[in-house]
């Protein structure tokens, strides 16, 4: 089955999709990884730790033996000095270890541990003192108990589990790391796997889409010149269609405006009865207050009026549109005459009648003596260039002198076009301009720009449009707010005369 952009847009999305899954699922299993690991790396930095200080604990009984023994044996206190620094440091290194030992287990040995160096220490401090008394037999005899002996060997025990505890909580965790590693990889293959065979199924899809575009193209092809004549064909049944519609619009509204004429006759007798109604309502307030209600008076003197004017308002604005649309209508359907036009004449005339609201705002006009000349309909060319140069001085900026120009080119065109070449003609203005966005939208119907300060419904430059488009030309706005509007207008410079209804 051919395969279309959207299915193509569909296993794209599922493809990328899963591909970041698996990328997603491999980058967090590999942050656990990393996260197991510096938690393994701590371990063993502990582990290392408990073992070195246990050692130097060992190292310092073992120095505290030294020197009490030498000094039993010599009686010089130059013998004593293994066992003044090991008694020094001793305490703080058990200290140490009991801080960094993290098991309960641990922590009891270490205890333990502390307990059988305060009886050594006691023990070695009274053979000392017996020595120092000048009674070396007693502390002999003292030696000779085997006290020492004992504490000796069960401290070297209870280091010798210490440390065995925490080897075996290394040895688990790293055998937990090698586990996890292996799962890793075994993760990062079935990802990779996985990404391959997405992109291979990508290219398949795209090589397939590809083929499909490729023969579509061909199909195209060979389907224009089957094409362009219907497209003949029809262009006669469009232009028929068109001018029915326009017959359509004429008589709807037509039609429209006899109900909305009697609407707006009812608004006004209506409009009557409410100060009728409101007169009578201050007069019984003056003469029998008693006999009106709140809701009387609110409707007299508010809702009322408030009703009357909406509809006012309401029935302005249709019969503001209903015009522009007959409007349209006549013209779309009025026939195109023709004639040899001098177009500064024109233009000129046209500028003549808005000069004097120009002079009242302090600016200027200049139509430039060498437009070219046309070959058409004057009608649609008067109404084209007075409602552009209407907009022009309505939306003039007053912070600054106002400016408008009108000037034109002649534009040969590209070869095949129209026999006499074109015209093109520019109204610019230095007014309040029109944003970026609104360029297109205020040649449509009832569409206007910027704030509604200005009276008007949206109507001119779409009727312009019109007029351009039946007279074979184009029109489009260059404009930047704060600086000002062109309106580029290009015509044919000879128009074919049409036929038209013509009717009023």
């Amino acid at each position: 089955m051919p395969f279309t952009r959207t299915a193509l847009g569909r296993a794209t999305l599922a493809l990328l999709l899963v591909g970041f899954l698996c990328l997603l699922g491999l980058g967090g299993a590999t942050l656990w990884l990393v996260e197991q690991t510096r938690g393994f790396t701590a371990r063993v930095e502990q582990t290392q730790l408990v073992r070195s200080l246990a050692y130097q604990a060992l190292a310092q009984l073992q120095n505290l033996e030294t020197g009490q023994r030498g000094y039993l044996l010599t009686q010089d206190r130059a013998y004593l000095a293994p066992y003044e620094e090991a008694r020094a440091r001793l305490p703080d290194l058990l200290a140490r270890l009991a801080a960094v030992t993290v098991t309960a287990t641990g922590r009891q040995m270490t205890g333990e541990l502390g307990r059988l160096a305060d009886e050594k220490l006691a023990e070695l401090a009274e053979t000392i003192a017996l020595v120092d008394a000048g009674n070396l037999p007693g502390a002999v005899a003292v030696v000779r108990t085997d006290r020492g002996r004992r504490l000796m060997d069960e401290a070297r025990l209870d280091i010798d589990r210490l440390i065995g505890t925490t080897t075996t909580r290394l040895t688990d965790a790293t055998g937990r790391l090698v586990a996890n590693a292996r799962w890793l990889l075994w993760v990062t293959l079935a990802a990779i796997a996985v990404i391959v065979l997405v992109a291979g199924f990508s290219l398949w899809l795209f090589r397939r889409y590809a083929a499909e575009l490729e023969q579509a193209g061909r199909e195209v092809q060979a389907a224009n010149a089957a094409l362009e004549r219907r497209v003949h064909e029809r262009t006669a049944d469009l232009e028929a269609a068109n001018a029915e519609i326009q017959r359509f619009a004429y008589i709807v509204s037509h039609d429209l405006r006899a109900p909305l004429v009697n609407v707006m006759g009812f608004t006004a007798e209506f409009e009557i009865g409410v100060e009728s109604l409101r007169a009578l309502v201050d007069r019984v307030e003056a003469e029998a207050p008693a006999l009106l209600t709140a809701e009387a008076r609110t409707a007299a003197r508010e809702d009322l009026p408030e009703a009357v004017s909406f509809i006012r308002s309401s029935t302005q604005r249709m019969d503001g549109l209903i015009n522009a649309i007959l409007r349209l209508s006549r013209e779309g359907r009025r026939r195109l005459v023709p004639e040899r036009l001098r177009m500064a004449e024109l233009v000129g005339g046209l500028a003549k009648t808005v000069r004097h609201q120009l002079e009242e705002r302090g600016a200027v006009i200049e139509v430039a003596p060498d437009l070219p000349d046309l070959t058409s309909d004057r009608i649609a060319l008067e109404q084209i260039f007075g409602n552009l140069l209407d907009n022009a001085v309505k939306y003039l900026d007053p912070a600054r002198p106002g400016r408008i120009e009108v000037r034109g080119r002649l534009d040969r065109g590209p070869v095949g076009g129209p026999a006499g070449g074109q015209a093109v003609y520019e109204v610019e203005d230095n007014g309040r301009g029109i944003p970026a966005r609104d360029h297109e939208r205020i040649f449509e119907l009832f569409r206007r720009s910027g704030a509604q300060d200005r009276p008007g419904e949206g109507i001119g430059l779409a009727h312009v449009r019109a007029l351009v488009r039946r007279l074979g030309g184009s029109i489009g706005c260059d404009s930047e707010p704060g600086r000002g509007s062109v309106f580029r207008i290009v015509l044919p410079r000879v128009t074919v005369a049409t036929t038209g209804d013509d009717q009023p």
